[in-house]
């Protein structure tokens, strides 16, 4: 097995996130410890081969000062030789084996495994967990988590394994040449623990208050550049940059306090280790002149004094980074490790295909308030029935479908599709069989031929454009071009489809339901963004692709669903009519106030006006 394969980097995660360090921790690695332990063995070795570095120099200076220069190289060949491996091998392949240990074990595998996993967890979470936060923060949020749990990892193997092995190596042969100056040795390393431990727990809470206002920085940024159209057309640039720079200035206050914090930590730490060199050489000198220490021992001392000094610096800084890291990863989690609102039960099946049969069994839901929504709603839609639904701005029309698709759990009652409670199948199995245009079309910034296909991924080049012309896209298609010069159906669309008109991705939406062909069609203002004759030119292919389907379409514009094999009229949550739309015209109630009412062939929004 190739050390690059020793930590799986997509392996998937057991269970949720938690939402303690150490716990958080365990569950992002697992799966990567038996590299992460060999990684730390070889950084080890690695730091223990600095110590040999002084004593291999201490041993040739006592003997060049110990014997007949003439004849010094006959009489210390073999440990000529040992200096001369260990400096030209045994050194270069110890560093060598460190540096595959990070490059190929550790940095390209650990963070897209961490990743891959918040992400995965992410996306499991229901619709109020994006709608209550930014998008760019929450995959800014990931990016930082795993990214910075990375850093920690990797300077916790090159920096704590290396340093606590150099620093193990060199009490164990300054103990050596005397007791007192490994016993010196190490209670330096003590204090100098001490005084780490006396100013981490300000470095990770600066670290993660810094993490957060630099998500929300970057939260701000995207929000405003998401809707960029909106602020142009409002003329709030200025509006917009003074919020930026709000956002901005708390980042820059959270950042001078984080430096100030760094800049005292490096000074002590410095200061402390510049006692080192003092306390060794000075040591070594003062057994050397009593007899007790030779010169190589001074040289010795003396390298280990100094390379433990510039040490220092280096550690002092990596351990900054390692806690000022996990003060990043403790900000992700604050927002991550969230356990899902919305999940599948234990024991939930696939739905298997389907009649397509509804049923709205005495079914509630306010979205956790006393009013809105649906309340005590029965009502019942046969296989392969087409229903048009209509009603007033908050009627709860879109409560409906959300519940169909199992977007939110009822509060009250059940809603069933052939007579399986949605609740008791896997919500990604449940809207496989449910085909979906809305009036807001989301648009993925890949290729025309990927935004269609996304409705069936297998589909061949010849059910792309057959799905592309049944929607009237085709032509418009063939006609893009993107910025990078492609073409077509290889043309990018731009993020949330920025490059088309409304009309346009509304056609691409429809191009895509036409292709997932799910027996559930749910129409939400699917044409509302069409001219009258593109929709007239798409209505005989919508009919077609209606016919043996179950069919919810909401409209505004009555005409579009006046030839529905039944029409609902939903008021305050509840069926308050329901027949064709001749017999409801007929009645004389809320629907024939709707019809007359219409202007443009629109109906009003709101039913008082």
């Amino acid at each position: 097995m190739a050390i690059s394969t020793l930590i799986q980097p997509f392996r998937p995660a057991e269970g949720a996130p938690p939402r303690t360090l150490w716990a958080f921790i365990r569950w992002a690695l697992k799966g990567a410890w038996p590299g992460i332990s060999l990684a730390t063995v070889i950084s080890a070795l690695g730091g223990a081969t600095e110590v040999m570095t002084a004593w291999v120099l201490g041993a040739v200076v006592d003997a060049a000062t110990s014997g007949d220069a003439l004849g010094f190289f006959a009489e210390n060949w073999a440990l000529l030789t040992i200096f001369v491996v260990f400096f030209l091998a045994v050194r270069p392949l110890a560093f060598g084996l460190n540096s595959a240990a990070n490059f190929m074990i550790i940095a390209p595998n650990i963070d897209p495994l961490i990743l891959s996993r918040l992400n995965r967890w992410s996306m499991g979470q229901d619709i109020n967990f994006f709608d209550n936060d930014f998008a760019g923060r929450i995959a800014q949020k990931q990016v930082q988590t795993a990214r910075a749990l990375t850093e920690v990892v990797s300077e916790s193997i090159n920096t704590v394994a290396f340093a606590l092995s150099s620093v193990a190596g060199s009490v164990a042969l300054m103990a050596a040449i005397d007791w007192r100056l490994g016993l010196g040795l190490a209670i330096w390393a003590a204090g100098y623990l001490f005084l780490i431990r006396s100013f981490i727990p300000h470095i990770r809470k600066r670290a993660a208050a810094r993490a957060g206002a630099r998500a929300q920085v970057t939260g701000q940024v995207v929000d405003t550049i998401t809707n960029i159209r909106t602020v142009k057309l409002f003329a709030h640039a200025r509006f917009e940059d003074s919020n930026a720079l709000d956002a901005m200035g708390h980042y820059r206050e959270k950042v001078l306090a984080f430096g100030k914090l760094s800049a005292m930590f490096r000074v002590s730490l410095m200061l402390f280790a510049g006692l080192l060199p003092v306390g060794l050489v000075g040591g070594t000198l003062w057994l050397w002149s009593g007899g007790i220490a030779s010169t190589g021992d001074i040289v010795a001392a003396g390298s280990v004094a100094i390379r433990l000094a510039q040490m220092t610096g280096w550690v002092s800084f990596t351990l900054m980074a390692i806690y000022a890291n996990i003060g990043e990863v403790e900000d992700g989690m604050r927002t991550l490790a969230v356990e899902h609102a919305l999940t599948d039960a234990e024991d939930a099946t696939e739905m298997p295909p389907v009649l397509g049969e509804i049923a709205f069994d005495d079914v509630s839901f306010a979205y956790g308030r006393r009013t809105g929504g649906v309340e005590k709603l029965d009502l019942t839609i046969r296989p392969g029935e087409r229903i048009g639904i209509v009603g007033a701005s908050g009627a709860g029309k879109s409560t409906l479908v959300s519940l169909l698709l199992r977007l939110y759990d009822t509060e009250r009652g059940a809603v069933r599709i052939d007579g399986i409670d949605v609740r008791d199948v896997t919500q990604e199995s449940l809207r496989r069989q449910i085909g979906m245009v809305t009036q807001d079309t989301a648009m993925f910034n890949r290729s025309a031929r990927d935004n269609i296909r996304y409705g069936r991924p297998d589909a061949s080049e010849a059910e792309v454009i057959a799905a592309a012309q049944a929607a009237e896209a085709h032509e418009f298609i063939a006609t893009l071009r993107d910025n990078a010069g492609r073409k077509g159906y290889d043309a990018q669309l731009g993020e949330r489809g920025v490059r088309l008109s409304g009309g346009q991705r509304q056609r691409i939406a429809l191009a895509r339901a036409f292709l997932k062909d799910a027996p559930i069609l749910v129409l939400d203002e699917a044409t509302s963004a069409l001219d009258s004759e593109v929709e007239a030119a798409i209505q005989e292919t919508l009919d077609q692709i209606m016919a043996g389907k179950t069919v919810l379409a909401i409209a505004h514009r009555l005409s579009t669903i006046a030839r529905m094999d039944r029409i609902i009229v939903l008021d305050a949550g509840r069926v308050v009519e329901e027949g064709t739309h001749d017999e409801l015209l007929a009645r004389e109630g809320q629907y024939a106030r709707f019809w007359q009412r219409q202007s443009g062939g629109f109906l009003g929004m709101d039913e008082d006006a």
